[in-house]
């Protein structure tokens, strides 16, 4: 397999010959959007106890790989303009000090699942915001190493900072689409989430099996619920989209993992709780039943940690 698009090298010290991005969540999403702009000739800055020397991309089979700089602690990170946040949503507030440590005129991209980004962010860092929406599906397969399927892209809200993100990514060849309504898209995003992930995790099967006849009924009946709330949340979502969603996950490469999949072969936590947590208590809030989904999460916090046994 050949290697194209290889960087040189950078450390902490020395990044000033490119702009340099920093993205705080060295994992499948987080090194996908890191190989992106390094290809486009950004310097990337990885935060984190981890050391990581490159991040690795393939895509319909060809491989791209960049070196990368790596920041220990805050107090290490250059001047930055772009912060790239990419931990899973209960990882949070484990990194904190790294987004307290952002300029006031910076902007973090808040490259997250949820529908609550910049609520759950904007305490924690004077920089501005964005809350991103990611429709590609990435496969980490080694530390720094990701394994890409295209789809649409990026979604940003149609403001000014949203725009400038659309932008930034423009020059990576990444397609971004800007929503004017863009709780509406978050909330379509996460049906997609609310179908193949807990699912997939509890079953320990691939995106496969959602074309069983009984776990795509209670995938439908998952996403019909979120929908539900999503409307009293004042978006424009209708069931067509929880049709819509539930199609579109069945039209993908069957043996694709979703991330809570992932997440549970690795031994990691999951993060069914920011993925369904917020439908269950909303619904609660609007007096919507949401009986699948406050099951779901009771088994998904059931399971035992470390693996599928």
């Amino acid at each position: 397999m050949g290697v194209i698009g290889q960087s040189v090298g950078v450390n902490v010290r020395a990044v000033t010959e490119a702009e340099p991005v920093a993205v705080i969540g060295a994992g499948s999403v987080g090194c996908m959007l890191a190989a992106y702009l390094a290809s486009a000739g950004f310097a990337i800055v990885v935060c984190g106890r981890t050391p990581l020397e490159r991040v690795v991309m393939t895509v319909d089979g060809t491989t791209v790989e960049h070196k990368v700089a790596w920041a220990a602690e805050p107090a290490e990170l250059p001047p930055v303009r772009w912060t790239v946040l990419a931990t899973k949503i209960h990882h949070t507030p484990d990194v904190a000090d790294w987004l307290r440590a952002l300029p006031a005129g910076g902007g973090v991209i808040a490259a997250q699942n949820g529908v609550d980004h910049r609520a759950r962010i904007e305490p924690m860092t004077a920089a501005a915001v964005v809350p991103t929406v990611v429709w590609m599906n990435s496969k980490r397969t080694g530390p720094g190493e990701v394994v890409v399927t295209p789809a649409r892209g990026l979604t940003v809200p149609d403001d000014e900072a949203g725009r400038a993100v659309a932008e930034l990514f423009g020059q990576c060849g990444v397609p971004v689409e800007t929503a004017a309504d863009f709780p509406t898209a978050a909330w379509d995003k996460l049906l997609l989430n609310v179908i193949a992930n807990p699912l997939t995790a509890l079953t320990g099967r691939p995106l496969e099996v959602l074309s069983d006849p009984g776990v795509e009924a209670l995938g439908l009946d998952l996403a019909l619920e979120t929908v539900e709330v999503a409307r009293a949340e004042g978006t424009a979502l209708t069931p067509q989209h929880a049709r819509d969603s539930m199609a579109f996950l069945q039209s993908l490469p069957g043996h694709l993992l979703s991330s809570m999949l992932q997440d549970r072969l690795a031994g990691r936590a999951m993060e069914h709780e920011g993925l369904l947590g917020p439908v269950v208590t909303l619904g609660r809030r609007h007096g919507i039943p949401t009986p699948f989904s406050g099951a779901i999460l009771a088994l998904l916090d059931a399971l035992p940690l470390g693996g599928t046994a």
